[in-house]
């Protein structure tokens, strides 16, 4: 069994800059210590990427807070997390869930059977999208997500996604 691990959206934008937190910069050293045990071969992470215009898109305009905008620094990787992600395992994605990864996923394991570790920001939008997503791609998939390396807008939000997740089969620990 491959067992694969998701970092979502461990961007400087949503941990110490626009709309970082608290409880964001707080997950980073858990999530390091998480990263260095796992074959770099099976580590992927997704980046949140938005153009220059966000705040005329849809999300733009019910989240007026310009950010991950593609090319920025605040776009980018965490300065420690980077790393640990191969360039050509970063999977640049538009809104919450990304299609693109779970076809990956879907093909992977297709080809190898996988197992899925999610951690990431923020849990209750981009980290329960996905999991949502890769959930309904690889019904009788083992999909797991690390809440102490998840952060979410808020600890109450999080909590609730957290019991989202928990309610459609996703391991919660």
């Amino acid at each position: 069994m491959r067992k694969i691990l998701i970092a979502v959206d461990l961007q400087k934008d949503f941990i110490d800059g626009s709309l970082g937190t608290k409880e964001a910069v707080a997950i980073i050293p858990a999530c390091v210590e998480k990263m260095k045990n796992w074959d770099r071969e099976n580590v992927y992470a997704t980046r949140d990427t938005h153009p220059e215009n966000y705040l005329e898109t849809f999300e733009g305009r019910h989240l007026p807070v310009k950010h991950c905008i593609g090319g920025t620094e605040g776009w980018q990787l965490n300065k420690d997390i980077a790393p640990f992600v191969a360039p050509d395992h970063i999977i640049d994605k538009p809104g919450f869930g990304s299609l693109k990864l779970a076809d990956l996923m879907k093909n992977i394991n297709q080809i190898d059977p996988v197992e899925i570790e999610l951690i990431g920001l923020c849990t209750d939008i981009c980290v329960v999208s996905n999991a949502l997503l890769l959930k309904a791609y690889l019904p009788d998939t083992v999909i797991r997500v690390d809440s102490s390396c998840c952060a979410g807008v808020t600890p109450e939000l999080h909590e609730a996604a957290l019991a989202t997740m928990r309610s459609c089969q996703i391991e919660v620990y």
